[in-house]
């Protein structure tokens, strides 16, 4: 399988509306390549306007499966108004409130990847308390409050089978060097303190996990 993206779905990657660097999407894609390998879906907590589902959909195409990427679309907190990572032009003019689920759609159309991604609109807990099917990879990328990332981690950990990865973004050591603060670094050390993920690759601050036991 090939270690990169597709060129044009790289391309639609660079030109889509997100915040995922070049060097750090190049590694997603990397895990997901691999994991698909495992003949099962893929799945990502955190959508926004599809940015790096491109890749993970580039990954699911040439190994045969599928993504699956959940979001309620209503951005998380510091994508609310008064916030530095707002849009303007995510907001819904008819009810006043933040709407990603129609840039989300345009992007996987330009880039032609939309029979591969399934897309569930809700809320990250509620969709994993009814979710029974093994993924050979989680991509945790929600919202960054210890509340939301905590519940990400308890909903989808679980979920990943052996051999499986579970890949955390914006893994933050050090506080001050990024505004988010450090509750995707703290699930990060939740997941390795386990026993149940071996970390397998760092890219800056995104963190690659194999699952190597029970997740508890």
């Amino acid at each position: 399988m090939a270690a990169e993206p597709a060129p044009d779905v790289l391309d639609a990657f660079e030109a889509a509306k997100g915040f995922m660097p070049v060097k750090e999407g190049l590694a997603l894609y990397a895990a997901a390549a691999e994991a698909a390998a495992l003949g099962l879906p893929l799945m990502e907590i955190g959508t926004y306007c599809g940015r790096s589902t491109l890749l993970l959909a580039d990954a699911a195409r040439a190994a045969g499966v599928s993504v699956i990427t959940v979001d309620h679309h209503r951005g998380s907190e510091e994508q609310q108004p008064g916030w530095d990572y707002h849009d303007p032009d995510t907001v819904d003019p008819q009810v006043g409130r933040m709407d990603t689920l129609p840039t989300f759609r345009r992007t996987l159309h330009r880039a032609g990847l939309e029979d591969h991604v399934i897309a569930v609109v809700g809320r990250s807990p509620q969709v994993a308390a009814l979710w029974n099917t093994p993924l050979a990879f989680v991509f945790i990328d929600g919202g960054h409050t210890d509340e939301h990332a905590v519940a990400d981690y308890e909903g989808w950990a679980p979920h990943v089978a052996e051999g499986g990865l579970l890949v955390i973004h914006d893994v933050f050591p050090d506080p001050v060097d990024e505004w988010t603060g450090q509750a995707p670094y703290r699930i990060y050390l939740r997941a390795l303190d386990s026993g149940a993920f071996t970390e397998i690759s760092a890219t800056d601050s995104l963190r690659v996990l194999r699952r190597t036991g029970a997740v508890v």
